[in-house]
């Protein structure tokens, strides 16, 4: 059984963590901190860590970077694994994430979701693949009316894999509407869609002569982010000390 203290536990995908764990054997949410302080009944809540009673065997995540340093303070001071589902970090928090996984196995993702870091790897190894054979690469993400980000971080996290296969060769071209010319061979095209209430949707269009390749994924609810954190817990639970990610997870 691995025991969870989850930060964040008040918001929109605190409240998924803890009814999916609910449902899970392998895994329990032991107590939460929120700066609300107030709790679903199911486990303790606490408005700080310095409150926190209960012996947990890894943390997840999913408050705000204003909480961020104060948890790491809390998890070296304990030597608690964190799976950081955050987003928004800045760069000296990210940096701070390297350096703090030299004490303790910290794992941290664009994207939580199991297929979509699946589709990372597919996609690298397409790119490595058909971009020498031709192939133009090009990546559109669709999402509700409501998300503010544009281009989405899991884009960028797909382009960034695809460019690894590359060997970093490629540019990201966002916009080709003050362009009057032909596309570039080593170009990744990158476009975004806002309406209605699109599920997040993602596709990877590898396009050749007279040959098309496509991968596809759609996100139906906010339950598969809350799988994978779920899952990267169990797995980070007793590991050393370390930066992972969830390939780590995927690859087991």
């Amino acid at each position: 059984m691995t025991r969870i203290l989850l930060t964040g536990c008040n918001g929109r995908m605190g409240k998924v963590i803890t009814d999916l764990a609910k449902e899970d054997p392998e895994v329990q949410v032991i107590a939460g901190v929120d700066v609300a302080g107030e709790g679903c009944g199911a486990y303790p809540v606490y408005p700080g860590f310095d409150e926190v009673k209960e012996e947990a065997d890894v943390i997840v995540d999913f408050s705000s970077p204003k909480v961020f340093d104060t948890m790491i303070d809390y998890a070296v001071a304990h030597e608690i694994p964190v799976v950081v589902c955050t987003t928004g970090l800045s760069e000296a928090q990210i940096g701070r994430l390297k350096e703090e996984s030299a004490k303790i196995a910290l794992l941290r993702s664009a994207n939580m979701s199991l297929g979509v870091n699946l589709l990372l790897k597919l996609v690298r190894e397409a790119a490595a693949k058909l971009a020498p054979e031709g192939f133009d690469i090009e990546i559109v993400e669709r999402h509700h009316n409501q998300k503010k980000d544009a281009p989405s971080g899991t884009a960028l996290a797909l382009a960034d894999s695809i460019n690894e296969g590359l060997e970093d060769s490629y540019d990201y071209t966002f916009d080709r509407s003050q362009r009057l010319e032909k596309r570039r061979p080593k170009e990744i095209g990158i476009s975004a869609v806002r309406g209605g209430n699109i599920p997040g949707t993602h596709e990877v269009i590898f396009a050749g002569t007279d040959e098309l390749v496509e991968f596809h994924h759609v996100a139906y609810s906010r339950s598969i982010f809350g799988k994978g954190a779920l899952a990267a817990a169990r797995y980070l639970a007793g590991k050393d000390a370390g930066l992972y990610s969830m390939a780590d997870v995927i690859e087991g």
